[in-house]
């Protein structure tokens, strides 16, 4: 984020990632600012690249059936690297990051069936350079913030009061 954006810039930016499809009327009158500086403000961002564009996130497709795991991965000594490659080559991974503790890499699985994950962790127990793996079957998702940005002090005030609670 652009460091000349101040705090009513952040309280909107929250309102916007919110519902970027409120109306600058809307945003203004939540804010207790004009209009006009509202939409001063939204062109202000576009143009210093704080906002970089809108769109669409999607539920789930609730006909679009598959089945989750995390997999925990220790490697042997600076393998992580060469693992990765090789996950990397895995069309059922769908994320794979670096951790720190007793594994280092955890990775998110999607597969069709339950029935298809046991031959996925066996694949990727066979790469070169894995010494263990742990799987956790993910059950539900209570909610995902991941195409979110972090949220500060400031967003989550302005995400209260875009939903009338705070004020």
């Amino acid at each position: 984020m652009a460091r000349d954006n101040d705090a009513t810039d952040r309280r909107l930016l929250a309102l916007l990632q919110t519902n970027a499809r409120a109306t600058v009327a809307t945003l203004a009158r939540k804010l207790g600012i004009a209009r006009t500086t509202v939409q001063e403000r939204i062109s202000r961002m576009e143009r210093n690249g704080t906002i970089a564009g809108y769109s669409v996130v999607l539920r789930r497709d609730p006909f679009n059936q598959y089945v989750e795991a995390v997999v925990l991965i220790a490697t042997a000594h600076r393998k992580a690297k060469t693992v990765i490659d090789q996950l990397r080559e895995f069309p059922e991974i769908v994320l794979c990051q670096a951790t720190s503790g007793d594994f280092e890499l955890i990775c998110r699985i999607r597969v069709a069936h339950m029935e298809d994950v046991q031959p996925v962790l066996d694949s990727i127990g066979d790469i070169a350079g894995i010494e263990r793996l742990r799987s956790i079957m993910v059950l539900s998702t209570a909610f995902d913030h991941s195409h979110s940005e972090p949220s500060t002090l400031a967003t989550k005030q302005a995400t209260a009061l875009g939903r009338g609670e705070f004020g």
